[in-house]
């Protein structure tokens, strides 16, 4: 299926546009923008007032002015590097000097001839000799005035593209704007006076004023929600291709679960029971599972997946989990192992590092049907893996597979039923934004028996008061993280190498009582590490952040975070959580470098005062915005040209829904409203949205 014909014109080399030469081609790609429809989406961040004034009286300089004035002389430079001055009145006979440098005295005298009227405009500046405007931007003969706008749109810049050129090309890119049919609904147009989509671009190119430029004008908000609806169309043809796959109905007898249940200590809690009675509805349902189990740090998910794990078995088929790295695959396994044995669950763990005769064994094993869940990290997406009859896919840590994985992963099985696991709580619209194909499950409770943790702040200046305090609890038998920020010495920043901080603390707690983990070790080097502090052999661990998923060390209660200013909230949120997972009481020491900025200190706070995971999230995306929350490179994050999901969050839900609702109604997108929607998705690059019509 093509490109409407209609577009080609957005989608043409950029140097078919007014003022854009194969270099300034080149220079466009700073900003993104690759062809003239880029460049629609490219919206102006702010605006100069350029309305002509009667003279400087009407002014409070410095600002940019726009007036009329008289060329009275001009001063030549005195040497190379002296400017040209040239002296000009207004109406009220009030002088302003235009200066420029590196200019050639016979331009100015043919632009700016003595006795000559101009209109100049630019940014004027008063000394205590003159008022000056070094370089203006526009001077124009009195008639020719009129061309200047009243309010001149200022766009984002990159190297080699100034503000006339970029002006130029989106001028020239306006002039190709197609009538499109509309695919908003009609009622949802009038209720918010939206303008057409033609219209829209255009208005939001020629601000008038300052409140064209907020996000709630009209012409803006429109174009954010069509860049919403695009994105959840995509979602929702994601999750409807998921869904047509003629699902497996896997039902459980129940007989597995009761075993895991029994051999536990303690009772589920609510939210637990709540989490498996939808995922084992999902489960047993034709239609496929694609569902997203969010809990806090500690809210018990591991036990959810085993149950659902269990369900699968219990249908007669085979359960995968899959974690991003060796090192979690590693302790799920752990994890998992003892409530698989007690429910007599055959369970194997399969890694890259599994070579040979070995790897052949559990391969063989695995398609025979023998090993009824496999534990593993991508490697189980690998060609030579077969299973028998695969019904369950639980994904760990989600943020780090994006849809088209998701999509992957479920051409595994037949129709496999996919339940990933996060241990970020994620604010509602980011979850919209990310998740929008799936269904969500929320473990808002935790565990009976976890203690709250002591989170409190102290001065790096106080680390020595820190290192005894940890030399006590040793002797008592407890252990401790210490997370550094940075593994090398870096010129930039100087914040304690963990290498360097190890040596200190081996000296002060002695030789074999700490250990040392971070991301450039050899990862064999990395979990011997690790499985020493497991076994308590090191008491303390020195460690960057690759400690933040997963590690489950019940004995360490005391974590403590250096230059806690440098982490995003919500990575202290998932470090903190590593500890307080036994009987001990546990301790988080945050130690900041004074003074804290207000940002800072405001992090800091939050984290002092709360444990609640969804309150820190939405505090962090607050004061961070959606990109950095979930670090944008691996997110899989969409980037937004317009929409902003943290302040537009509620337009995010109506795109849902009405995405939704259309493909209800019209799941090809063949009625009008429904092709109009595929100029949308042509129009916002959403290739894939269309392929997913055209494979479905």
């Amino acid at each position: 299926m093509s490109r409407p014909e209609a577009l080609f014109p957005l989608f043409a080399d950029l140097e078919t546009l007014d003022g854009v030469g194969a270099k300034s081609a080149k220079a466009f790609e700073g900003l993104s923008v690759t062809r003239p429809r880029d460049l629609l989406f490219l919206l102006p961040y702010s605006g100069i007032d350029r309305s002509l004034q009667a003279g400087l009286s009407d002014y409070i300089l410095p600002t940019t002015i726009t007036i009329e004035v008289e060329v009275l002389r001009h001063n030549p430079a005195r040497n190379r590097s002296a400017p040209v001055v040239i002296q000009t009145r207004d109406s009220a006979g009030e002088v302003l000097e235009l200066v420029f440098f590196h200019a050639r005295g016979d331009y100015l005298q043919r632009i700016l001839p003595v006795g000559a009227r101009r209109v100049v405009s630019g940014k004027a500046e008063a000394n205590d000799y003159a008022v000056r405007m070094v370089h203006p931007d526009h001077i124009l003969a009195p008639e020719e005035a009129k061309t200047l706008s009243g309010w001149e749109p200022v766009y984002p810049l990159t190297a080699g593209i100034t503000q006339k050129t970029l002006q130029k090309a989106v001028a020239s890119a306006l002039t190709r704007l197609p009538d499109l049919p509309e695919w908003i609904d009609p009622g949802q147009m009038a209720k918010e006076g939206w303008p057409t989509w033609a219209e829209a671009v255009r208005r939001a190119h020629l601000p008038m004023s300052a409140q064209d430029l907020a996000a709630d004008h009209p012409a803006r908000a429109r174009l954010a929600y069509d860049e919403l609806l695009a994105h959840q169309l995509t979602l929702s043809l994601a999750r409807a291709r998921m869904r047509r796959g003629r699902g497996v109905e896997s039902r459980g007898d129940g007989h597995l679960q009761a075993r895991v249940l029994a051999a536990l200590p303690y009772r589920p809690t609510g939210a637990q029971t709540r989490a498996l009675s939808e995922i084992a509805a999902d489960m047993a349902a034709p239609l496929r599972m694609n569902r997203l189990l969010q809990g806090d740090v500690g809210a018990g998910k591991t036990l959810v997946a085993m149950l659902a794990l269990a369900v699968a078995v219990e249908a007669g088929g085979q359960g995968v989990m899959m974690a991003p790295t060796e090192i979690l695959a590693r302790q799920h396994h752990e994890g998992l192992r003892d409530l698989a044995a007690s429910a007599g669950i055959r369970l194997e763990l399969l890694t890259g590092r599994d070579r040979g005769a070995e790897r052949a064994a559990k391969l063989a094993a695995l398609a025979a049907g023998e090993i009824q869940v496999l534990v593993g990290t991508h490697a189980v997406f690998q060609k030579d893996v077969v299973f028998h009859d695969l019904r369950l896919a639980v994904v760990d840590e989600q943020h780090r597979f994006g849809v088209a994985q998701r999509m992957e992963l479920g051409a595994k099985g037949e129709a496999v039923d996919v339940l990933v696991m996060t241990a970020t709580p994620i604010p509602r619209s980011l979850a919209l934004a990310t998740y929008g194909d799936m269904d969500v499950s929320v473990l808002d409770e935790k565990p009976p028996g976890r203690k709250p943790i002591k989170t409190a702040l102290v001065t790096t200046a106080r680390i020595d008061e820190v290192v005894q305090h940890l030399k006590r609890a040793l002797s008592e038998g407890r252990q401790a993280y210490w997370v550094c920020p940075l593994v090398e010495e870096s010129e930039l920043v100087d914040l304690a190498s963990a290498e360097e901080r190890f040596a200190q603390l081996r000296a002060a707690l002695g030789e074999g009582r700490v250990g040392l983990v971070h991301g450039q070790m050899p990862p064999t080097d990395k979990d011997a590490a690790m499985a020493r502090f497991v076994a308590g052999e090191t008491g303390v661990l020195v460690a960057t952040t690759v400690i933040e998923v997963g590690v489950n060390v019940p004995n360490a209660s005391i974590m403590v975070i250096e230059r806690a200013e440098s982490f995003g909230l919500a990575q202290l949120h998932q470090l903190r959580g590593r500890v307080g997972r036994g009987a001990a009481e546990s301790t988080c020491l945050l130690m900041y470098q004074a003074p804290l900025t207000e940002t800072g200190e405001r992090r800091l706070k939050t984290l002092r005062d709360t444990e609640d995971g969804f309150r820190i999230a939405e505090e962090d995306l607050a004061m961070r915005g959606a990109g950095d929350l979930i670090g944008t490179a691996q997110s899989g994050l969409p980037k937004f040209r317009v929409a902003d999901i943290e302040r537009q969050s509620a337009l995010m839900a109506v795109a849902q829904s009405d995405a939704r609702k259309l493909l209800h109604d019209d799941p090809k997108l063949e009625s009008p409203r429904g092709k109009a929607a595929r100029h949308l998705l042509w129009l916002l690059d959403q290739d894939r949205a269309i392929r997913l019509l055209t494979v479905g």
